[in-house]
């Protein structure tokens, strides 16, 4: 078939090198000409595991091509996928500028019938305001369909080949027909394509991110209550995750969640509903407490350093929101250097592949390491702000030998307290007695 991607961020260029990677005709659309003519370059401007291999075996095969040109890229798809920035706005409802300007545009340049996909996570009704909008001035026929995405970052590359499911949100038989060909490849092993309404689906999304950022949330009040009464988080998790009806998956206790997804969706729903006159209580409580779990070290910090931490060195492991990505939108890590920077202290970092970005926020304020050992060099701390796999077995001799204080704040729970004791560090986590 042949697909238009209109957008080329995480969603948009993991969407259309997937497309490409199952036969489909490809084209990119953006409108940053720097960023279209790297990609023809062959240059992958996002981290993302496994997708260069897919990303330089289509272009090669001249299965995906990028453009500046929304006519000509219209013109190519009878699948037009929208994947556009859908950012916060100030009372945190998503800002559809951007998919609705494209929308326009859309309806002043087909000419046969199209398939509109909203890929952007969208509130619901916003299949409405695109199909209302490409009305105005189209002169062909078309439907807009809602198709939620479901990719994690870090995995975006598997899931979008292999997923657990596909939803699908249209009225129209002929879209629904059409998607559910587009997605055959991918689901040979029986995982269901869910055919409903637009709004529905445009729910799914919103509600399913919110029900995870939840869970996460209730497992760091859980943790934080663990320090007031001496219960050990790490036993109430694997208590609770034993049990099939909750499971084991976003019951570890750490420093929040962050990322482009969790922040922004879980307020968006919640704006949405007070637009329909509905109080999602639930939903205030989970960005209030993980606004204040970000910085749930910062405390530890003072209390251990007797509130005095002008001067002293703070190393930081783990700078993206989480492991397997460059993302650094709404990462922990940041609210942390933020606070030790304004308590005068100096802060030396190191992150396998999110530094680059973090260098743009901060410039020379933050010492930026070549690798995990050059960061804990002569700091009086270690902070953990990120699970990234490398951290997990460090080498505790020399890790003790390069720290001026064998300190260690851990915001993800690396490592056992039970471990850390006998190799005589004073290590401070979530949800667990410090030693």
């Amino acid at each position: 078939m042949k697909i238009t991607v209109v957008g080329t961020g995480y969603v948009g260029l993991v969407t259309g090198t997937c497309l490409a990677e199952t036969g489909n005709e490809i084209v990119c659309v953006d409108n940053n000409a720097e960023k279209v003519q790297k990609m023809r370059n062959g240059i992958v401007p996002i981290y993302e595991p496994h997708l260069d291999v897919l990303f330089d075996r289509n272009i090669e095969a001249n299965r995906l091509t990028f453009t500046t040109d929304l006519k000509a890229g219209l013109d190519h798809g009878e699948v037009i996928f929208l994947a556009l920035p859908t950012p916060e706005d100030e009372d945190g409802s998503a800002d559809l500028s951007y998919v609705l300007g494209v929308a326009k545009e859309i309806g002043d340049y087909i000419t046969d019938y199209k398939v509109i996909v909203d890929k952007s996570t969208v509130p619901v009704g916003t299949a409405e305001k695109v199909r209302a909008t490409i009305a105005k001035t189209a002169k062909a026929e078309f439907d807009v369909v809602s198709n939620p995405e479901f990719l994690r970052e870090g995995f975006a590359v598997d899931d979008f080949l292999k997923p657990e499911r596909i939803v699908i949100g249209t009225k129209s038989k002929k879209a629904a027909e059409i998607m559910q060909r587009l997605y055959k490849p991918y689901v040979r092993s029986g995982n269901p394509i869910l055919v409903m309404d637009e709004k529905s689906a445009e729910l799914t999304k919103y509600a399913a991110n919110s029900f995870l950022a939840t869970k996460i949330t209730f497992m760091n009040e859980v943790a934080n209550y663990c320090e007031l009464v001496g219960a050990d988080v790490d036993h109430v998790r694997i208590g609770m995750g034993t049990d099939s009806r909750i499971g084991k998956r976003f019951l570890f206790p750490g420093i929040g969640y962050g990322g482009s997804c969790f922040p922004k969706d879980v307020k968006a729903l919640h704006k949405s509903g007070k637009d329909a006159n509905f109080s999602f209580k639930i939903l205030e409580a989970v960005v209030d407490i993980n606004e204040q779990q970000k910085t749930k070290l910062f405390p530890k910090m003072e209390g251990y350093f007797k509130d005095d931490l002008k001067g002293k060195t703070i190393a930081v492991w783990g700078l993206a929101f989480k492991p397997e990505t460059d993302d650094i939108r709404e990462a922990p890590a940041l609210y942390m250097i933020d606070l030790l920077l304004e308590a005068g202290a100096k802060v030396k970092a190191f992150d396998p592949e999110a530094m680059e970005n973090v260098k743009r926020k901060y410039g020379d304020k933050v010492t930026f390491c070549e690798n995990m050992y050059q960061a804990t060099e002569g700091a009086n701390a270690l902070l953990i702000c990120t699970e990234w796999s490398i951290f997990r077995t460090p080498d505790f001799t020399k890790l003790k030998k390069q720290l001026s204080e064998p300190v260690i704040f851990d915001g993800r729970n690396l490592y056992t307290t039970e471990e850390l004791k006998e190799l005589d560090f004073h290590y401070l986590s979530i949800g667990r007695k410090s030693v």
